[in-house]
């Protein structure tokens, strides 16, 4: 069933996703990968606070190419989400509703998901010049010095996905 979906979103919106639901998602998410997961960590044991508000957000695991000229964001494809999967559980405490990426997902993973009420969507692998043409604003907002792995945040309109892994346990894997 296509879903249309505005994001942020809270735990009433992923308890009503169950995997194999097409979503569109509109509003605002952020994107974030291996090096600036780690920093937030690393933020987050000192007793310091994260770059964003992180409750009821989604993150999309992705590194983007550089921009064209008149685009706002070059290529924008998903990166395999497993390597933030030791990062993940902490953000999902934390409050975090949803994450983009691909690929499978640890147990772990599993168990902070449905024990916070959060979904996993896969956006589609080899297409980024496709999806970035959802992406109708990026901003750098933390660790710039990360380059495309720094922390952006962006405004999506009609971002296709699917739920890959939902809140109730079920999963396409």
């Amino acid at each position: 069933m296509d879903k249309h979906v505005s994001v942020p979103f809270d735990k009433t919106v992923s308890e009503s996703l169950s995997a194999g639901d097409y979503v569109y998602l509109s509003g605002t998410v952020y994107v974030a990968r291996d090096a600036a997961h780690k920093r937030m960590t690393e933020a987050l044991n000192k007793g310091e606070s994260l770059p964003f508000d992180i409750k009821d957000q989604t993150i999309y695991y992705m590194g983007p190419s550089p921009a064209r000229e008149g685009r706002v964001i070059g290529s924008a494809g998903p990166t395999t989400a497993s390597r933030m999967d030791k990062y993940a559980p902490t953000l999902m405490d934390l409050g975090m509703t949803g994450m983009i990426g691909k690929g499978r997902r640890s147990p772990e993973v599993k168990d902070g998901m449905m024990r916070n009420s959060v979904t996993y969507f896969a956006a589609v692998g080899g297409a980024g010049a496709l999806l970035s043409k959802c992406i109708t604003d990026s901003e750098v907002i933390a660790y710039d010095d990360l380059g495309t792995e720094a922390v952006r945040k962006i405004t999506i309109n009609d971002f296709p996905v699917i739920v890959v892994m939902d809140c109730h346990g079920g999963s396409l894997y």
